[in-house]
């Protein structure tokens, strides 16, 4: 198979897998919609930047390590195998904080995020169950990246798939049938990357299968190697959770909890879009490092103007069902017929969403620098989408155009972002 054709299989079948993931989200906003109206939409994108640093630091550590294991199997270096034991149990202790916080404070840490009291009352439940399930989380985007990167992506997207529908169909029986509401909710969710870990597992016991679980003591060094790779992924998914956050403050500040429940809408189709350009970077990753790892240039030079191109294409297509679409996709978790949120998610979904004309450049274009051992490069694009420039921009546009401010500040950030990533793709180009 050609390397297009070997990039267009992978890219699809992982965009179909992470779309999978950001549709349980949306169930669960439905859902939640349903059975709690505004507060409850409200409560889940408080929730939100919590699930994205879980979600963050499980990408770190397992495409950090998945891709260091595809570079040095590539060059035939056998510490390739200590990379994937060594990930899964730094990821478990790594989740003990969380699985602290779940037990003996998720009020405090609604309430952290900006919950008031009515939201901090309604959502302890909800984040006990999810933040109690932390170690499944981190251990199914470890597991997930070693069987992509070792050849099996199929299987890997239909783990992803049968998980996410698992949610979707057990969100709605916990909630409503068994009477569970918020509680049943996270069930749905804390249990479904058991399912995902639980299929992927059947990769190690094929005759295919690369990867060996070695049973050393945990390797700090190793952890750290797998970091410097995994710094995009980090801040990839970091991101979601810093703007979902400033957001958050600001929007509360400028029009209540109404606000908050109209990015909430708005927060949870621009996970489904992300998803959608990581599924074209993280899909792109294991062809990428094996292209290096065997000193093939030309081979990863034709991968990124491929994940570029896709990413374009991608973008306007998406762009157009958003804004020939608006409404009726607002309405969907509009359950009170709230015209204020209507409003304001209207203007909000439209101009947010020019945003990933660029971000779908600025995810790829990371992706591809982590891919090719060029971490410092990779965090400095990352670190400047994902937290500084969303910042800032965020912090002055809202000063001077209020809600329409907020909204602009995602795509002002991505276009700064995009500039200075062509400035490091090309400074590395002349220079090779």
């Amino acid at each position: 198979m050609n390397l297009t054709k070997q990039f267009f299989k992978y890219v699809s079948q992982n965009i179909f897998g992470l779309l999978g993931t950001s549709c349980y989200i949306l169930a669960d906003t439905y859902f939640i919609s349903q059975a709690a109206g505004t507060d409850g939409v409200t409560l889940l994108n408080l929730c939100l930047p919590i699930y994205n640093f879980i979600f963050a630091i499980g990408a770190m550590v397992g495409i950090g390590a998945a891709t260091r294991y595809a570079i040095l199997r590539a060059q035939g270096d056998e510490r390739c195998q200590r990379y994937f034991s060594n990930a899964i149990f730094c990821a478990c202790a790594l989740s003990v904080p969380f699985l602290l916080a779940g037990i003996f404070a998720p009020g405090s840490l609604l309430r952290l995020m900006g919950g008031d009291a009515e939201i901090v009352a309604l959502g302890i439940p909800y984040a006990r169950i999810f933040l109690m399930f932390t170690p499944f989380f981190m251990c199914n985007y470890i597991v997930s990246a070693f069987v992509r990167n070792d050849g099996d992506p199929s299987l890997a997207m239909v783990a992803t798939l049968s998980s996410s529908l698992f949610n979707v169909v057990f969100d709605y029986i916990f909630m409503f049938p068994m009477g569970l509401g918020l509680a049943g909710a996270a069930l749905a969710t804390a249990v479904s990357p058991i399912i995902s870990i639980s299929i992927c597992s059947r990769h190690f016991f094929k005759k295919e299968n690369g990867v060996e679980f070695v049973r050393r003591m945990p390797s700090v060094k190793l952890l750290g190697q797998s970091c410097q790779l995994g710094i995009s992924g980090f801040v990839g998914e970091m991101s979601s959770g810093v703007t979902t956050t400033v957001f958050n403050l600001l929007l509360l500040g400028l029009a209540g909890n109404v606000a908050v429940a109209a990015y909430g809408v708005v927060a949870n189709f621009a996970l489904v879009a992300t998803a959608i350009f990581n599924g074209v970077a993280q899909g792109a990753q294991p062809l990428v490092s094996e292209c290096y790892g065997k000193g093939d240039r030309s081979g990863t030079r034709k991968l990124l103007l491929l994940g570029s191109g896709t990413a374009l294409v991608l973008a306007a297509v998406l762009y157009s069902v958003v804004f020939g679409a608006t409404d009726a996709l607002v309405g969907i978790f509009n359950s009170e017929n709230s015209v204020r949120m209507a409003q304001f998610a209207h203007m909000g979904m439209r101009l947010y969403f020019i945003g990933y004309f660029f971000a779908g450049f600025n995810i790829v274009a990371a992706g591809y620098l982590s891919a090719t051992d060029r971490p410092a490069e990779a965090s400095i694009t990352s670190i400047c989408r994902g937290m500084a420039a969303i910042v800032v921009c965020s912090l002055v546009l809202s000063r001077l155009f209020g809600m329409n401010g907020v909204w602009a500040a995602f795509p002002v950030s991505e276009l700064l972002t995009a500039l200075l990533t062509l400035f490091l793709l090309l400074r590395r180009t002349k220079t090779e």
